[in-house]
């Protein structure tokens, strides 16, 4: 569900406003309005966040790159303790390149003529004698001779190495200023807290946003500490934040929502139910391997090992953490099953067991389960050669999707006529969806009865989409209705793709094997050369997979499904004055 909001003033006494929003942090319950210009602290805080930040950065690119020893003592020479220290010795490492690289670019200029001293040659040619018949020296000449240069070359270079080493020994005792991370957010959000504030004299207030059940608990805290409070509705060309409180089950959602910055309006549904349920069907079929589902499903488990608290501590796991840890083993839990179902493990298939030489009353039973399982019927329906039961079965995933927003919609609307409308459309994708079955030959034909229904549903869309005050405002929409028709068509066509890129990742896989194992070598030898192909394709394929996860499962959530829901995604998250430490 999306919390009712209601608006907050408080009214406190100036020389107390550092104690109230210090209480008021405590509570966590109140959204604050932001857009106050910048303070000078505020500024000062979110540059020292910044700099921690780059500092972090700075260390752990120098670590990537490094392959010398940073224990060195040449090494030991730089002390990188704190931030300051490690954005100074980047600031010095890339005046040393520079220079580095303009010592190369002489170098290399007069490499061709020696060793030289450039003084006694300025002497030669001020007494008028003529080089040109020795070397053509270029017009200006180098300040120092070629080995000095080379010198120079070599202690910046032993300079950058010892510098780089420091700061790749520094990488390791980055997690210090990691720690600081909450603090320093803190910081910067209780000085930017203090700018929303408003002063009249003695008085000062802050305004923002409280979900309707954080009333009571606000009201007694301000009855003990002395505050003036009101407390009201949202007035109309109000935006309040999007507080989302999913059924238990569904919680972990929210940090999809958030991980994509997305956020319903206040004044539209919460759809995270659907969201989560077919978030995880697109997942798996996207992927379409449960060999890799079972590399996710490993890394989650040892995520969820990782983090565990250790015996006698009290502290739980951040609730984020819990949440991306909780969708990656649904997630992947969906995608091994799918891989089960059609029998595709890194793009093979698991072969049925010859029974008939079995003598063994158990294991003949345990080889006809497991053919069962991995070469039963379903699989031989998915992986029929024609294609038409995939795309049957995505066009079904698609009708049941997008049927669900609109019947969804017309029950919230049930006590408004134009609700008809929404089942009128709800009427409209299921005809839509019997017309695709035809286009690509899965029926023979449209079922005659589909017509009455259409044409049922195309009057209650044309008769009850607008009341009658509408008309003059909004009545280009229905001359829009035959576009919306036949983009209802493309909604369901476009489910499709679940098909077309979950084979396209099986038939990489399937390449890869192909490619790996056909080696044209003896056995000993093509062994590295087999593993390097694998691993190198696999791991290509299963960042393409994560890719077509953003792009295709969330598209089909947040504008197919959200269209026909009437979802814009406009609102803005809930976002409660908190601390993080």
């Amino acid at each position: 569900m999306i919390v009712p909001m209601k608006r907050l003033t408080l009214l406190c006494m100036a020389q107390s406003a550092d104690r109230t929003l210090e209480v008021l942090r405590d509570l966590k319950c109140a959204h604050l309005d932001a857009g106050a210009a910048p303070s000078a602290e505020t500024t000062a805080a979110g540059e020292e966040l910044a700099a921690a930040e780059q500092a972090v950065r700075i260390l752990g690119k120098v670590a990537a790159d490094f392959k010398g020893d940073p224990t060195t003592a040449s090494c030991k020479n730089y002390n990188l303790g704190v931030v300051a220290d490690i954005l100074k010795a980047d600031l010095h490492l890339k005046v040393l390149e520079d220079e580095a690289e303009k010592l190369r670019r002489v170098i290399a200029q007069y490499a061709p003529y020696g060793d030289f001293d450039p003084a006694l040659a300025r002497e030669l040619l001020d007494l008028g004698i003529d080089l040109a018949a020795v070397a053509e020296l270029p017009d200006l000449l180098p300040k120092t001779r070629l080995s000095d240069m080379r010198r120079q070359l070599a202690e910046l270079e032993a300079e950058m190495v010892a510098l780089r080493g420091a700061m790749a020994a520094a990488n390791a005792e980055s997690g210090r200023i990691v720690d600081r991370y909450p603090a320093l957010r803190d910081r910067l959000a209780f000085a930017a807290a203090r700018d929303e504030l408003g002063l009249d004299g003695e008085i000062a207030w802050i305004q923002g946003w409280i979900p309707q059940d954080a009333v009571p608990s606000v009201r007694a805290r301000a009855v003990k500490e002395g505050w003036g409070l009101v407390v009201r509705d949202p007035a109309e060309g109000e935006t309040p934040p999007t507080c989302i409180r999913p059924p238990k089950l569904f919680r972990p959602v929210a940090a999809l929502f958030e991980g994509l910055g997305i956020a319903p309006a206040y004044s539209e549904a919460d759809v995270s139910v659907p969201f989560m349920c077919y978030f995880a069907l697109f997942f798996a079929m996207l992927v379409g391997d449960g060999g890799y589902g079972a590399i996710i499903l490993a890394l989650a488990l040892w995520g969820w090992r990782k983090t565990k608290p250790a015996p006698g501590e009290h502290h739980h796991r951040p609730r984020v953490l819990r949440s991306w840890l909780t969708l990656m083993t649904v997630f992947s839990s969906a995608t091994v099953l799918w891989g089960l179902l059609s029998n595709t493990w890194f793009g093979a298939a698991i072969p049925p067991i010859d029974v008939s030489a079995c003598s063994n009353v158990v294991l003949k039973n345990l080889a006809l389960l497991l053919n069962s399982i991995f070469n039963g019927a379903t699989v031989a329906w998915l992986g029929d050669p024609t294609y038409n039961n995939m795309m049957f079965l995505c066009f079904t995933i698609g009708v049941s999707h997008l049927m669900i927003a609109r019947i969804w919609s017309g029950v919230c609307l049930i006590n408004d006529r134009t609700c008809l409308a929404q089942f009128g459309w709800a009427g409209i994708v299921l005809f839509m969806y019997l017309v695709t079955n035809s286009i690509v030959g899965i029926f023979p034909g449209v079922p005659q009865w589909s017509y009455w229904l259409f044409g049922v549903s195309l009057v209650l869309v044309f008769g009850f989409t607008l009341k009658g005050h509408e008309l003059k405002t909004r009545g280009i929409e229905l001359g829009m209705l035959p576009l919306n028709i036949m983009s209802a068509l493309g909604d369901i066509i476009s489910y499709v793709r679940l098909f077309a890129v979950g084979l396209a990742s099986v038939k990489v896989a399937q390449n890869f094997n192909d490619m790996a194992m056909n080696l044209d070598l003896p056995l000993w030898l093509k062994i590295v050369p087999m593993v390097l192909i694998l691993l190198i394709g696999h791991g290509l394929n299963f960042a393409m997979a994560g890719l077509s996860i953003l792009v295709h499962a969330v598209r089909l959530n947040t504008l197919e499904f959200s269209n026909h829901k009437g979802i814009s995604w406009a609102g803005y998250a809930f976002r409660p004055f908190a601390r993080r430490t």
